[in-house]
């Protein structure tokens, strides 16, 4: 226990109430003497007049006790907390625009690999070509809603929903899967139509 702090902050109750020593140790049944030795911090108030203390301030004993007011250091801690809320909430918010950026970009270079695939025509000369410009249109495709879905606030919605989530779970594994199963296909055909 702080005494200094404590009379201090008893000090302040007593300013508050707009009340001199005197005043205060009339109303309290104690001597002047006694209130400014509390208030410099050389004694203490007793325990039972701790509970007068606090119901004539109208405070906590553990707020006397603390020497300041809980509510005020509440605040504090609550500001300090939205802080970092703030702080994790903008840090989420970068790296899930991170990952649509990424998404973005594999689906702009898969669009730009599968235009360049079908403007050479290769997918004619071999099926294997074929299969992965049609991969690369799904890719690009596939980027292009997940965008649409981030700017239309669907993916909040999904990431929001436990049902919805545990689906988009289940799909983010089956989607590449079928893509490796594709293009396993595309490579048994291509080994047999040569």
């Amino acid at each position: 226990m702080d005494q200094i702090k404590i009379g201090r902050f008893l000090k302040e109750l007593r300013n508050e109430k707009i009340l001199t020593q005197e005043q205060m140790a009339e109303q309290l049944n104690v001597s002047g003497r006694t209130v400014s030795r509390w208030e410099t911090g050389r004694n203490m108030p007793d325990i039972g007049m701790l509970v007068e203390l606090a119901e004539f301030f109208n405070v906590n004993i553990s707020e006397i006790i603390d020497g300041e007011r809980k509510s005020e250091k509440m605040n504090q801690e609550e500001k300090e907390m939205l802080l970092k809320v703030a702080d994790y909430t903008e840090n989420e918010q970068f790296m899930f625009m991170k990952r649509v950026f990424i998404i973005s970009i594999t689906g702009l270079v898969a669009l730009l690999f599968a235009l360049l695939l079908n403007l050479f025509e290769l997918g004619k000369i071999n099926l294997l070509f074929l299969c992965i410009e049609v991969i690369c249109f799904g890719l690009a495709v596939g980027a292009m809603m997940t965008c649409i879905f981030f700017a239309g606030g669907i993916l909040s919605k999904i990431r929001n929903n436990h049902k919805l989530r545990r689906i988009a779970y289940i799909l983010r594994i089956i989607c590449p899967i079928i893509i490796v199963i594709c293009i396993v296909i595309s490579i048994i055909l291509t080994i047999f139509n040569n």
